[in-house]
């Protein structure tokens, strides 16, 4: 005699009515709960991955600025800085020239301040944006640089505002332009 398990069993003695929930009757607490459970898990995975596809912000990028502490353009610039997502560590130093030098700046580059950042060296009022082209492009160059202060840089923003070049320069002191503002 050929046995049968008893889902076998369950299923040849079943007739196809009594597989089928009667639309009539009410749904039972615990079949409720379980549709409520699922809605709030879907509505949970949506919210849960609504970014999904975006960019994650970049990590903030560490600044050392080396200046002096009668310099208020070179705080600004480091605000300026801060506002595009970068920190800064303001460093006082009671002569800057130094840290210029221990940085390998050109002498016809410099400007009142000095930073570093990713292991390039910033001289002066350069743009946030200008800088952070700069890293990506991971340059051989050794920095960039706006000489002086030119009116209208960040830090200078004052009127009137003159046009000015950002110098990308190497360790043996030739530049090429980096950008015009």
């Amino acid at each position: 005699m050929e046995q049968r398990s008893r889902t076998d069993k369950d299923q040849a003695s079943a007739t196809p009515t009594e597989n089928v929930r009667n639309p009539t009757k009410p749904i039972s607490r615990r079949q409720w709960m379980g549709v409520a459970a699922g809605g709030v898990a879907t509505i949970a995975t949506i919210f849960a991955f609504r970014g999904f596809g975006r960019r994650a912000p970049a990590a903030a990028i560490p600044v050392t600025m080396y200046t002096s502490e009668d310099c208020p353009c070179c705080h600004k610039w480091a605000a300026h800085m801060e506002a595009s997502g970068f920190v800064v560590a303001t460093m006082t130093v009671a002569d800057v020239s130094s840290k210029k030098d221990q940085f390998g700046v050109p002498v016809d580059l410099r400007s009142c301040h000095t930073a570093e950042i990713g292991g390039y060296v910033v001289e002066g009022h350069v743009p946030a944006g200008d800088v952070k082209r700069f890293l990506a492009e991971r340059s051989a160059e050794r920095g960039l640089a706006v000489p002086g202060m030119p009116g209208g840089s960040p830090g200078m923003e004052s009127d009137p505002k003159v046009p000015y070049e950002v110098l990308a320069f190497r360790a043996d002191g030739t530049t090429r332009v980096f950008a015009r503002a």
